[in-house]
């Protein structure tokens, strides 16, 4: 059987923002594996095109605050998500390992605007206090696809493209890679 080969150009100063051992010097195509129609509280699978598991992502079902936690192939811990409280921009905190205390924050993102027809949003890193934002995603629901934008809304460099190549009656399939 023959092997599916995709040539990507190597990247040109790639950026670390949790880990130098989660970045390559070239891109890489993702599959976001993710079961429909069951309470599965937020749990999907992040795969590479070789159907190997890279990251698994594990929700909280019950709870007052949105949570997930970003797991390694092995199951060990990288990053926690969290939905803020009482936020009027949809925040959400990352920060190291398990942890969801403020000196393990690493970036917040949240939306430019409450209200908007289109998803836009501001990444702040840690150290930023939100005058500009670090970077920032557009996208939307009906297209199926985002880019990641290093910088504020007058950026044209382009970090990811997050986009839809099929769906499937049992999975959504999701391809990460930049243009």
């Amino acid at each position: 059987m023959a092997q599916l080969a995709i040539f990507h150009p190597p990247l040109i100063n790639p950026v670390s923002i949790i880990s130098p051992e989660f970045c390559a010097p070239h891109l890489i195509d993702l599959a976001i594996v993710r079961k429909v129609m069951t309470i599965s509280s937020g749990n999907f699978v992040v795969r590479d095109i070789m159907g190997n598991i890279i990251f698994k992502v594990k929700g909280t079902l019950m709870s007052i605050q949105d949570r997930r936690v970003l797991l390694d192939a092995s199951g060990n811990p990288i990053v926690t998500l969290q939905q803020k409280l009482m936020s009027a921009h949809d925040r959400w905190q990352v920060f190291r390992g398990e942890s969801t205390e403020s000196c393990d924050l690493i970036f917040t993102a949240k939306r430019s605007s409450v209200f908007q027809l289109k998803t836009k949003l501001d990444v702040f890193l840690a150290n930023n206090r939100e005058d500009v934002c670090d970077f920032k995603v557009k996208g939307g629901w009906l297209d199926r696809s985002c880019v990641v934008y290093a910088g504020d809304a007058d950026s044209s460099t382009i970090v990811a493209h997050v986009r839809s190549f099929a769906t499937y009656s049992k999975s959504f399939f999701y391809m990460l890679n930049s243009d």
